[in-house]
């Protein structure tokens, strides 16, 4: 004969695992990333001879400092495989609350040092680049790019997010 406690416990251990099988168990919360990147244009195509400004902001979801941000923007091997395909970056700017400013990093290709100095928690910087497409350019397609991105933070933490495929980043050239 089983004693009561024994039958409970027995009930309670088939509830708990019926409900973890059918995904009613409660689930726990994710924390955010540390850090978030997304990607925005103005445009979702353009032409030969044609610009697109491609915006990209990061975004400080921890409680610490973000005090150094390393990252590219490369071509997908798609679009670098189109030989009739010609543009470039022409412009780089980053928004501050009073306007934007030119970017003072090393380029469209490594944008770390355009986000400025530090990004306090829960704030976020965005980087402009301006995408010209050449007047002599073949244009029957997407324009593609991604992203890889590295953070350090004044915690002595770090996040690497990347790489960071991004297909909204995708431009139509037609």
């Amino acid at each position: 004969m089983r004693s009561p406690l024994l039958r409970r416990l027995g009930l309670t251990a088939v509830l708990a695992f019926l409900l973890a099988v059918f995904g009613l168990a409660p689930s726990a919360s994710a924390d955010p990333a540390p850090a978030g990147l997304t990607f925005a244009t103005d445009s979702a195509t353009t032409t030969p001879g044609g610009s697109v400004k491609l915006s990209m902001t990061i975004t400080n979801n921890k409680t610490y400092d973000i005090l150094f941000v390393y990252q590219t923007i490369d071509p997908t091997w798609l679009t670098t495989q189109r030989p009739d395909l010609k543009y470039s970056f022409t412009g780089c700017s980053l928004a501050t609350a009073a306007g934007s400013t030119p970017c003072s990093g090393t380029g469209p290709s490594n944008l770390g040092g355009n986000y400025g100095a530090t990004i306090p928690p829960g704030q976020s910087r965005t980087v402009t680049l301006t995408l010209q497409v050449a007047a002599d350019s073949g244009c029957n397609g997407n324009i593609g790019f991604y992203s890889y991105y590295y953070a350090e933070f004044s915690d002595s933490t770090n996040n690497s997010g990347g790489p960071v495929y991004t297909p909204e980043t995708r431009v139509l050239c037609a």
